[in-house]
């Protein structure tokens, strides 16, 4: 139940990786297609390159924002670690005084 319960917790994070990923290969696209226009110029060429430029800037914009959630993760992340670790000291807590009262009351 635990498992689940991280599982479900960690999903937002393993999307924003797979959109980071998706990133990435936008990116080796745009390259491949630069180098692809860079062999042949003419003059049709500069409404591609204006589109390159446009997927250039898009692509800067998206990678900030990669980034930014990538960082808001691994604070969303240490956050929950430390509440974990606090929830866990007071379960292992209560099951300390439980097990004490259970001794006291068989006493």
């Amino acid at each position: 139940m635990a498992e689940t319960d991280m599982n479900d917790v960690l999903k937002p994070f393993y999307q924003r990786a797979s959109e980071a990923e998706g990133v990435f290969e936008l990116k080796d696209r745009l390259s491949k297609l630069e180098a692809a226009l860079s062999s042949k110029k003419d003059s049709g060429n500069e409404d591609l390159l204006k589109m390159i430029s446009d997927l250039q800037s898009k692509l800067q914009h998206a990678e900030a924002e990669t980034i930014s959630e990538r960082e808001k993760a691994q604070k969303d992340i240490q956050k929950l670690t430390v509440e974990n670790a606090k929830l866990q000291y007071r379960v292992n807590h209560l099951v300390r005084a439980l097990k004490e009262a259970d001794c006291k009351l068989e006493a």
